[in-house]
């Protein structure tokens, strides 16, 4: 069904038809409220999504500090969450958290402690679990709403392919509401010149700025990426801060940021990095093609894979380092040769 009104020669008729089936469509997408649903089965676990920016999954609940009361709360801050960290703070995340989700991603609901909820992550592959990556989540940042669930089936796709974007209640974007991070996809309801409505599980439709985000069809109507995209998609996080279990543009961690350039170029592989080894074609080092992943492992390469990056060509990578409690180790390009874990080098991997 077109909802765009189109030229102002239409008659006052039609114009009014279509405002009210816009009306009718985006009061289907008013909040259901928090989520209050527990699994139905152990077979059909019950689906939610996630109603701020970034939610982030913890090993268990009850993990949060008092620092972290802007990652858990609604809405949820994670630029200032990651500020006032210091790298103590967020080297002492290890073993905290999962990994993350953003705007809008479905999650399966696994079960529920007090105000927490053991979900797994859609989109995110994992041995661990079949639907998902898994996570305790606030409840709060939970929401179940059955006409987004129907628009996410049924509207076109659009996906923050900016660094972030501002999700607005106006057209010309001057009412901002949240900013987004990129890969954040949501159902398009109507474009309109420089902006694009979208659905949103917790507010109803909104404006985006149609220069952040792409619109296709369906996710899977993406073409196939080259290495060049992907590696184009890489350098526009260059020099952005580390954040263990991270998948955002406000903080990655390693192999949650290759998940995420993948996804972002329609590829989806696995959230870790030794599930990320294991899915895709072994390379050897001299083969190496921009796109290509390179892994690392603990005992000169021979033990677990503990690392991931993307090869660039010229024989460069760019990655994601991890914090220490005294350094921090921003998104980098480095020479493979010269890389921080050189002597761990464990193969490479090509998903193209």
């Amino acid at each position: 069904m077109a909802l765009d009104i189109g030229p102002r020669a239409r008659s006052n008729v039609d114009v009014k038809i279509l405002s009210r089936l816009l009306v009718a469509l985006l009061a289907l997408l008013a909040p259901s409220g928090v989520l209050v649903a527990t699994p139905s089965s152990a077979a059909e676990p019950a689906t939610a999504y996630v109603d701020v920016a970034v939610a982030t999954a913890w090993v268990r609940p009850g993990l949060d500090r008092p620092v972290d009361a802007p990652a858990v709360a609604n809405p949820a801050d994670i630029r200032k969450w990651t500020a006032d960290m210091t790298l103590a703070q967020r080297a002492a995340l290890v073993g905290r958290l999962e990994t993350q989700a953003l705007y809008g991603t479905p999650v399966r609901i696994l079960e529920r402690q007090g105000d927490w909820v053991h979900v797994a992550v859609t989109g995110q592959p994992t041995p661990r679990d079949p639907l998902g990556y898994p996570g305790w989540v606030p409840a709060r940042q939970l929401t179940q709403n059955a006409g987004f669930a129907t628009l996410r089936r049924s509207r076109p796709v659009a996906t923050v392919t900016s660094a972030s974007a501002w999700l607005s209640t106006d057209p010309a974007g001057r009412h901002h509401e949240m900013e987004l991070s990129a890969d954040t996809r949501l159902p398009v309801l109507r474009r309109s010149g420089p902006a694009v409505l979208v659905a949103t599980p917790d507010r109803g439709g909104r404006w985006l700025p149609a220069r952040d985000v792409r619109v296709r069809d369906t996710a899977a109507s993406l073409p196939r990426p080259t290495g060049a995209d992907l590696v184009r998609t890489a350098k526009m996080f260059a020099g952005l801060h580390y954040l263990w279990a991270g998948t955002s543009s406000f903080g990655f961690d390693c192999s949650g940021f290759t998940h995420t350039v993948y996804d972002l170029n329609g590829v989806t592989i696995p959230r870790d990095s030794d599930a990320q080894k294991d899915g895709g074609r072994p390379v050897d080092r001299a083969d190496l093609r921009p796109g290509d992943l390179i892994f690392y492992a603990h005992d000169h390469g021979t033990g677990s894979i503990h690392h991931v990056g993307m090869y660039i060509g010229d024989g460069y990578e760019i990655d994601a380092p991890a914090n220490s409690a005294t350094e921090e180790s921003p998104l980098e390009i480095v020479k493979v040769d010269e890389h921080r874990y050189a002597d761990e080098y464990a193969g490479a991997a090509r998903y193209l």
